[in-house]
C-alpha cells in the first residue's frame, strides 16, 4: 500500500515537472517568434510567468528590467491597499459647522471636511450619486431646523496638502478626466462633461453645447476645430491644479457624437458650489461658497458622516475601468494611515516597504503614483508577477481576482500609455497548471492594434 502511494506521489511529481518543462518550452517557441516582430525592432520587453501554486519560475525574459507599466501597475496598487487597509476599509467625510443654531438660523459657516474618499458624488453607486449626497446633507439640515445659513458653505480639504497630482504626470494629461488631481475632498470623480457640436464643415470651430451647465467660476477657452470624418477624439483639455482657466485644443470629428470629460482643477470648491446651488432650492439660504485653501475654518460641531462603499467595492472600479484617481487617492490615504502625511510621496514609501517586508527589493518599485500614467514608473515584470502570487494567497483575493477585467477571455489587467502596452492577470494552462504573468512592452513601432493582438497570441499560450 505504501509502495503504491510512494510511486503515485512519484508520478505526480514527474507529471507536473513534465508539463512545467512543456510549457516552458512551448513558450520559449511562442516569445522567440513574438520578439522577433518588426514592431519590437527597438522595443524593451519585460515577460515573466509564474507557477501561482509553487511560485516558480515557468518562463522569464528581461523579467528584472524596469519598465513603464501604464495601468498594469493598478494591479500593485490595490494589492497593497487591500492588504494593509482591508477588503472592509470605508472613507468617511464629516458634515459639521462652526458657531451656533438659533432659531432657525446657523450663525456660522456648514463645512463639508473632506477624509479622502475617492467616490464621493461618484454614479457607480446609487448610494454615492451627487443628488444622493446632497439630499442627506438637506436632510440633516431640516431635522436640526436650519432654515438659514447665516456664514458660507466650506469645502474643506486641508487633511491633505495642496500637490494635488503626482510629479511624474504630464501636461497634456492631466487637464483631462483621466489626469483628474487628487483631494481629501473628491466630488464626482473631480470631472464635469462637455457637449460639443461640430461645425458643418472641418476646420471649422466646435461649439460647447451645454456651457450654461459649467461651473461659473471657471473659464473655458474652446480653441478646438472640427476634424476629419472617423477621426474621432482629439480633444485635450489644459489646466492646473486650483485654476478657473482651462484651454480646449485640438479637432473633434465631424461625426462623433460624444462627451468629454474635463478634470475639475478644484473639487472641493465645486462640491461647495453644488451644495451651495441645491440648498438655495430647497430654501436653505447662504452667503457664499468657499474653500478651506481660501478661507481658514473653525472647529466644526459634527452634524453626520458620510461613509464610503467597502474598499473592494472600490478595488473593484478601480481596476475595471481603470480610474486613475481611485489610484491616486488609495495611495494618498496610505501615506495617510502608515506614513507621516497623506502625500503621494508618503504613500509610495508605504507601499515599498511593505512589499520590501515580503521579500520584494524596492529598486525593482521605482514609481511615482499609484495609477501608472506617470511615463517615468519602472516595475519589472517579475516584481509584478510575485506581488499576483502574493495576492492569491490572501484571504481578500477573491475580491481582488473579481476586480480585474477579462481580455482575449483572461482574467488580467490592461495598461496603455503613449508608446507603453501591457497585461498582468491570472489563468490556468490546459486547466492545469496555475499561473499568474505579466507582460510589459516599452517602445513598441506602428499600431497600437497591431501590437495587442500580437500579445494576445503570445498569451494565448497560458490558456
Amino acid at each position: 500500500m505504501r509502495l503504491k502511494k510512494y510511486f503515485l506521489f512519484l508520478f505526480i511529481i514527474i507529471s507536473t515537472f513534465a508539463s512545467a518543462q512543456t510549457l516552458q518550452s512551448k513558450l520559449q517557441t511562442a516569445f522567440q517568434k513574438f520578439s522577433s516582430d518588426a514592431q519590437l525592432k527597438y522595443a524593451t520587453v519585460s515577460f515573466t510567468v509564474l507557477n501561482s501554486s509553487s511560485g516558480a519560475l515557468i518562463y522569464g525574459s528581461g523579467e528584472n528590467i524596469g519598465v513603464a507599466t501604464a495601468s498594469t501597475l493598478k494591479t500593485i496598487t490595490s494589492a497593497t491597499a487591500l492588504a494593509l487597509l482591508g477588503e472592509d476599509f470605508t472613507f468617511k467625510t464629516e458634515i459639521g459647522y462652526s458657531g451656533y443654531i438659533e432659531n432657525g438660523i446657523l450663525n456660522g459657516d456648514l463645512i463639508i471636511k473632506g477624509g479622502g474618499d475617492p467616490t464621493l458624488g461618484s454614479w457607480r453607486w446609487e448610494s454615492t450619486t451627487k443628488n444622493q449626497v446632497l439630499n442627506k446633507i438637506l436632510f440633516v439640515l431640516q431635522q436640526k431646523g436650519i432654515k438659514e445659513i447665516k456664514g458660507k458653505i466650506v469645502g474643506d480639504d486641508s487633511s491633505w496638502d495642496s500637490q494635488s497630482l503626482p510629479t511624474g504626470w504630464i501636461w497634456q494629461d492631466i487637464g483631462n478626466y483621466y489626469g483628474a488631481g487628487t483631494s481629501a475632498l473628491t466630488w464626482g470623480e473631480n470631472q464635469f462633461e462637455v457637449i460639443f457640436s461640430p461645425d458643418k464643415s472641418v476646420g471649422s470651430g466646435v461649439k460647447i453645447v451645454n456651457e450654461q451647465d459649467a461651473y461659473p467660476f471657471l473659464e473655458i477657452k474652446n480653441e478646438l476645430t472640427t476634424g476629419n470624418y472617423g477621426s474621432g477624439d482629439n480633444v485635450y483639455a489644459y489646466s492646473a491644479p486650483y485654476t478657473n482657466l482651462i484651454y480646449l485644443r485640438g479637432t473633434y470629428g465631424i461625426d462623433l457624437k460624444k462627451n468629454i470629460g474635463l478634470s475639475l482643477p478644484n473639487p472641493a470648491l465645486a462640491m461647495a458650489y453644488e451644495l451651495r446651488q441645491y440648498l438655495q432650492k430647497n430654501n436653505i439660504s447662504s452667503i457664499d461658497f468657499t474653500t478651506s485653501r481660501i478661507t481658514t475654518t473653525k472647529s466644526s460641531n459634527l452634524l453626520m458622516m458620510i461613509t464610503s462603499p467597502p474598499l473592494k467595492e472600490i478595488v473593484y472600479w478601480f481596476n475595471q475601468k481603470s480610474i486613475n484617481l481611485y489610484g491616486e487617492q488609495l495611495l494618498r490615504t496610505l501615506g495617510e494611515k502608515f506614513g507621516k502625511s497623506g502625500s503621494t510621496e508618503d504613500g509610495v514609501k508605504t507601499l515599498k516597504k511593505f512589499w520590501e517586508n515580503k521579500g520584494i527589493d524596492p529598486e525593482t518599485l521605482n514609481i511615482g503614483d499609484g495609477s501608472g500614467l506617470s511615463p517615468a514608473d519602472r516595475v519589472t515584470s517579475l516584481t509584478m508577477a510575485k506581488v499576483l502570487l502574493d495576492a492569491k494567497k490572501q484571504s481578500w483575493f477573491p475580491s481582488y481576482f473579481k476586480s480585474l477585467p477579462v481580455y482575449n477571455d483572461m482574467k488580467m489587467k490592461s495598461g496603455t500609455i503613449s508608446d507603453v502596452l501591457a497585461y498582468a492577470g491570472y489563468s490556468d494552462v490546459d486547466g492545469k497548471t496555475p499561473i499568474c504573468f505579466s507582460l510589459i512592452i516599452n517602445n513598441y513601432s506602428g499600431s497600437a492594434s497591431a501590437m495587442r493582438q500580437k500579445m494576445y497570441q503570445l498569451l494565448n499560450n497560458l490558456k
